[in-house]
């Protein structure tokens, strides 16, 4: 009878442990999933690895000359309101807080122009300026781009937010939690776009944007008004906003790359050069097609900072890059027989 009963106090410890051991994994597992969503794109500027590139960045080549507004109803779910009135077209050409802002209004829509079409060059191609006052305060629109003005391509937009509650006109939302999506950054920093994130198609030329087009996310969770990332998911963000200034604040629209500084790079003979290892922990190396030639280094982050100049380089020279945090960085090699870029990555 002992017998019989020890056994089982072994098997209920033996349960009561196992049950709590994966009750405890998959808490865990939850938390990690959880960390994974919630903090899953790059952050406000001034946290590590935030793409946020400011007005004054040396990465900035060319702004808008062009801009043609088609104004939104202040609060779609209303239409007895009138359209967003503040700014107008002249507003979102020109360096970003020079000009004032245009409000487009719910689903309301921008279309830019350029002096030099845009072209798709290494790392981000241009960015979208908003006026957010806060990094937590964010108003959204999709990004499309054509090389004819007829045929438009969305950038591949993300929104992770939750869809049970609905974002208030002046409720925060996480930026961390979006990508590909004009106005993830508060005002004179850009949300930059690359243009390799879209998929390549016969009716786009990447190498020839002509035009660039912005259309407000209507932030409503109702299915009648909703819209959706890439995922199909509703974009929540602040909603309604039945003032002047409704729906996406369009400041500017910058230019990293173009057909001037793009094709003006191709034209120099560009070196062959490649640098190791890669990723890297402290020491790069750089080797080129022709190592007996001096050459100078630059380094820059992906938001065009210069972060490291170095010259009189050779394939001996060690670089050391203990002074840069984690993440992705260019490096520009110039010789006197051409230039190349490289990008490569820090551990």
């Amino acid at each position: 009878m002992f017998r019989v009963s020890g056994i089982k106090l072994i098997k209920t410890l033996y349960q009561f442990i196992m049950t709590r051991f994966f009750t405890v994994v998959l808490f865990f597992l939850a938390c990690f999933c959880y960390k994974k969503v919630a903090a899953q794109f790059p952050g406000p500027p001034g946290t590590i690895n935030s793409t946020a590139m400011y007005k004054d960045s040396s990465a900035f080549v060319a702004w808008a000359s062009q801009c043609h507004i088609i104004r939104g109803l202040q609060d779609i779910s209303t239409p007895s309101y009138s359209y967003a009135t503040v700014g107008d077209s002249s507003s979102a050409i020109g360096i970003a807080g020079t000009t004032g802002v245009v409000s487009i209004g719910d689903s309301g829509v921008a279309v830019l122009q350029f002096n030099s079409p845009i072209s798709d060059g290494l790392g981000n191609d241009f960015a979208v300026f908003e006026n957010s006052f806060s990094d937590y305060f964010l108003e959204l629109a999709f990004v499309e781009v054509s090389s004819d003005g007829i045929h438009y391509f969305r950038f591949p937009a993300i929104s992770n937010f939750d869809t049970v509650t609905q974002v208030g006109p002046f409720d925060y939302s996480d930026p961390t939690k979006l990508n590909n999506l004009a106005g993830k950054y508060k005002a004179l920093y850009g949300t930059p776009f690359d243009l390799a994130d879209i998929a390549d198609d016969a009716l786009l030329n990447k190498n020839n944007i002509t035009h660039v087009k912005l259309i407000d996310v209507i932030g409503s969770i109702q299915n009648q008004y909703c819209t959706r990332d890439s995922n199909h998911h509703k974009i929540n963000d602040p909603w309604p906003t039945p003032y002047s200034s409704s729906g996406f604040d369009l400041d500017a629209v910058g230019v990293i790359h173009n057909q001037l500084n793009t094709v003006g790079l191709k034209e120099q003979s560009l070196i062959s050069a490649s640098i190791y290892p890669n990723p890297v922990n402290e020491i790069l190396y750089v080797s080129i097609n022709n190592n007996d030639v001096p050459y100078s280094v630059s380094i820059t982050n992906l938001m065009g900072e210069s972060i490291i100049e170095l010259k009189n380089v050779t394939a001996t020279t060690p670089i050391k890059t203990t002074e840069l945090q984690a993440g992705t960085y260019l490096i520009k090699i110039t010789s006197s027989i051409g230039s190349n870029t490289v990008r490569f990555m820090k551990l």
